[in-house]
């Protein structure tokens, strides 16, 4: 089961502006980057089903959180159907990410009252996943679907709709600008943040030093549009 409440989750997501996603098929790898996000700030974090044998590598990584990372909120990304969401919060997951809305996905969440955040692309989507209990829904692929504009074009008639752009959000102050000043949550980083180069050179170290930069930077950006 989630070692977070979900509130505690959704709460946590929308203090710290980002979710990094990533996933790789070697448990120590896995690990070794989510010691580096953690380090670097980002408590809440996406381990991504995209491979062969990636529940597998979930599981350890849960219980890995569960003994050595227990402030870590670990949710699983790419889920598309009900079963594999049902072993992924019987694993462990705090939270559940889809590129898709999908009903049966959200009753299982529900049940179990683990966060639920689909994949939507109009306004029709993002309103049916606010009638299956979803808080933050996630927009993607962000750039394909209108970019900070279609955030922003949302948030106007939907003032309470709690977005989380993933899919062509960039870790520099000028992207990341544009979708804060539009109204995102949070946003959701991948191999943008996480690179396929640094993880290959096992370069935690820069991995880590990333995330805390790109952390700060959210934090800043938010302050100046404030004031």
């Amino acid at each position: 089961m989630a070692r977070h409440s979900r509130l505690e989750t959704l709460t946590r997501m929308k203090e710290l502006g980002l979710v990094p996603l990533f996933y790789n098929p070697d448990i120590e790898v896995a690990k070794s980057v989510i010691q580096a996000c953690l380090k670097g700030g980002a408590l809440v974090i996406e381990f991504t089903n995209r491979g062969d044998r990636a529940l597998d590598v979930f599981r350890e990584l849960a219980i890995y959180r569960d003994r050595e990372l227990t402030d870590l909120i670990l949710g699983a990304g790419s889920i598309v159907d009900a079963s594999t969401a049902a072993l992924c919060i019987a694993t462990g997951a705090d939270f559940i990410v889809s590129p898709l809305l999908d009903t049966d996905v959200a009753k299982v969440c529900n049940a179990h009252k683990v966060p639920y955040l689909p994949g939507c692309g109009s306004v029709t989507e993002i309103h049916q996943a606010h009638l299956l209990g979803v808080e933050i829904c996630k927009i993607f692929p962000a750039a394909q679907v209108g970019g900070p504009a279609f955030v922003k074009a949302v948030k106007a008639p939907c003032p309470w709709a709690d977005l989380m752009p993933t899919g062509g959000v960039s870790p520099t102050r000028e992207n990341l600008t544009e979708w804060f000043s539009a109204g995102a949550a949070c946003v959701g980083i991948g191999s943008k943040l996480v690179t396929n180069e640094l993880v290959e050179a096992k370069d935690y170290s820069a991995i880590q030093k990333k995330v805390s930069e790109v952390v700060a930077l959210i934090r800043k950006i938010r302050q100046d549009i404030k004031t």
